[in-house]
């Protein structure tokens, strides 16, 4: 999975329709492996992006959890953690 697309299920709040945006749009970058389309290729890349994010949110309202909500600040401190852990600090 691409590293820069975050779950988004689960949170309070929940997903914003701009998070949604920005992993449709890394969604469709891993798969066409261009950053910035050509203009020839710009009008495909841009409805792949919102036909993405349309079917990211539909999938996001739909799902249902018996799990209790999460935090984000909590699981942005957890990610933090295990970065530390599986890179180390940083300090050579």
């Amino acid at each position: 999975m691409c590293r820069n697309i975050r779950t988004l299920f689960n949170f309070d709040p929940p997903a914003t329709d701009e998070e949604v945006q920005a992993a449709a749009l890394q969604f469709v970058r891993k798969l066409s492996g261009y950053n910035k389309p050509s203009k020839a290729n710009e009008e495909a890349f841009d409805r792949a992006v919102d036909e993405v994010a349309l079917a990211a949110r539909r999938l996001l309202d739909s799902l249902v959890t018996e799990a209790g909500l999460r935090n984000r600040e909590i699981e942005i401190e957890r990610a933090r953690a295990r970065a530390a852990r599986r890179f180390g600090n940083g300090n050579g």
